[in-house]
Formats: structure tokens, sequence, C-alpha cells
């Protein structure tokens, strides 16, 4: 820290951060600034999995743009250290909300939070990817194909049990691949408990855990975030059967049409069900992963094996909406 200009001239005391599933994520303090040291886990690992050096390219280069990211000190991939290649970044004091029908808020406080993460997830999407010195950031084509292939091949990595709806889904999501291509900095994990608010206003202080960004489909980014319209809200982490007119929170309909006029992207709606079988799919393999690392011993969070338990119904979900784009599509 000493040599990356961050003074240290006291003893430091690290605090695990908590909600984080996959990298281990401390608090720092003791230095001249307080940091967060965010690090790869211990053991064994999957090939692609815990990418934390793109965490901390990405975040860097979006500095120079209008999405709102902490700032990075320095990367070391030195494992004599910590024990594992680790960043270190800026600490964000603010709000991390957790439930997102956001209980306690007034419906015009509800209202602005969800305007402010359409916004940002819209100006995520509009960064010259060029400009950024981002071209290299991952490959410009195939999104989907790439993806699909990824984490059915993680999941199978990660396997613990059985799951019917993913052994349908692994068949059935090549062969719908809508056509045309689109390319923007993708997150590949944004949700409201990813983003660090201000704490007496609605604005994003920061986007937050960037281990899945690569150059993608912007769709597939925005539908992923707006998976949380289709689980029940008893299930996890969704808003799904709440009553969003009450709560003041957008209807999945006009969430969408404001991303459409701030982002220029048209015909959001017409394989919309695809995307959303896709994203609940690759949710599932992810909550995969963190059961067999759970059962693995290597889980970064206490709860990772009550989290991994989610994988089967996401996927029930996720053949859900693929039952519904086929049925959609022989309609037209």
């Amino acid at each position: 820290m000493r040599a990356n200009g961050i003074a240290t001239p006291h003893a430091l005391s690290l605090t695990r951060l908590t909600g984080g599933q996959s990298n281990p994520t401390y608090r720092v303090t003791g230095a001249d600034r307080v940091c967060v040291l965010r690090q790869k886990p211990l053991g064994d690992l999957l090939p692609s999995a815990h990418a934390i050096e793109r965490e901390a390219r990405v975040m860097k280069a979006l500095r120079q743009s209008d999405v709102p990211v902490p700032e990075v000190y320095a990367y070391c991939d030195d494992v004599s250290i910590v024990g594992a290649p680790f960043y270190l970044m800026e600490f964000l004091d603010g709000r991390v909300l957790v439930d997102q029908g956001l209980p306690g808020m007034t419906g015009q406080e509800r209202a602005a939070i969800y305007d402010e993460m359409n916004r940002v997830i819209a100006s995520l999407h509009r960064v010259d990817v060029a400009a950024m010195g981002l071209s290299d950031f991952g490959k410009p084509s195939n999104y989907f194909a790439r993806q699909i292939a990824r984490w059915t091949r993680q999941y199978r990595e990660s396997f613990t049990e059985s799951i019917g709806a993913m052994d349908r889904l692994m068949e059935w999501l090549p062969e719908r691949i809508p056509l045309g291509e689109r390319t923007a900095v993708v997150h590949g994990d944004y949700r409201l408990d990813n983003l660090v608010f201000d704490h007496s206003s609605a604005r994003v202080l920061g986007v937050i855990d960037w281990e899945l960004a690569t150059l993608g489909h912007p769709l597939a980014d925005f539908s992923y975030h707006c998976m949380s319209w289709h689980i029940p809200a008893a299930l996890w982490r969704g808003i799904g059967g709440l009553d969003l007119d009450a709560l003041a929170i957008p209807q999945e309909a006009q969430y969408r049409r404001r991303y459409a006029e701030r982002t220029g992207i048209d015909g959001i709606d017409e394989h919309w069900d695809f995307y959303l079988a896709f994203n609940l799919f690759r949710m599932a393999a992810i909550l995969q992963g963190i059961a067999r690392r759970a059962r693995d011993g290597n889980a970064a969070s206490a709860d990772a094996a009550q989290t991994g338990e989610k994988a089967r119904p996401l996927a029930d979900l996720a053949w859900d909406a693929a039952r519904r784009y086929d049925a959609g599509r022989a309609g037209t």
C-alpha cells in the first residue's frame, strides 16, 4: 500500500464485508484512507471464475465515463501477500439496499431509486467501448452462443444434482438465439445490491462487483436486471407478486420503455422472453456453482448452501419463460 501511495502510519485492520457470494471482500482501515480489499477465494477454482483482474480493469476504464464506479488504487497478483491475487479500491460510504421492495421508504423515494437504477444501466450501455480502451475486453459477436456454452459448461463442472429444467434449457437455448448483434460493456450482475447509494438521496455513488463484466449484448444485461419482476418476492431477490402500483415501483413494461428512451435501443419486446429464459438459466448455473462451493467448503458467504438451493426454482422459471417465448412465436 505504501508503494502505491496509500500511507499506512498505523497497524492495518481488516473487517469482512458481507453480501458477496464469490470473492472475499474486506474493509481496510488504518491507512490514510479507508479501502476495500477484494481477493480471489482460496482453494481450487473453475478456470474462468473469480476474474478480479477484469473487475479492476473495467472499473479503472469507466472512471472516464458517466458510469459511477469506485476508484481502483492497485491490483496485485503476488499471492505471497494475502494468499491470492487481490485489488484495493475506494470505500464508498453509502447505502447498500437488498430488499427490492424497498420497505420503509415513501413511494417517491422508491420511484427515484428505480429511475436512478435505470439511468445508470442505460449510461453503461451507451459507453463508447473503443474510447474507454475496452475494445479487447471481450469478443464483439456471438454473445449469446458463447454465454450459453460457458454457463452450460460451468453448470456441468459444478454439478451437485440433476435439474430437469436445466437439461431442457441446455438444448433449447442454442436453437432459439435471435438474429442481430449489438455490443456494449455489460456488467453481468447488475442489480440493486450491487449499487451503493448516497445516504440521503437516490444518487448512485458506484456500481460494484464487476466480476462478470465483458463485451456483450446490452439487452442480455438489461433483461438480467429485470429478472426481479419475474422472481417471487418470497423466493429470492424479487418483486414478483408485490403490488407495484401501491409501492410506486414501475411496472416492467414501463421500466423497459424508459430504458429504450435513454439508450435509443428499439425492438426490446420482440425476444424478451428468450432473454429472460437465458438469464434465469444463467442465474441458476451461478447458484449451482455457489452450492458446489458450499459443499466443497470454500464458499465466500455463510449462507452459500441456502443460496445454492435457489438454482432449481430459478431453472423452473427459466423454462416457463422458454415456453412463453415458443407460444408467442407460434402465434405470430
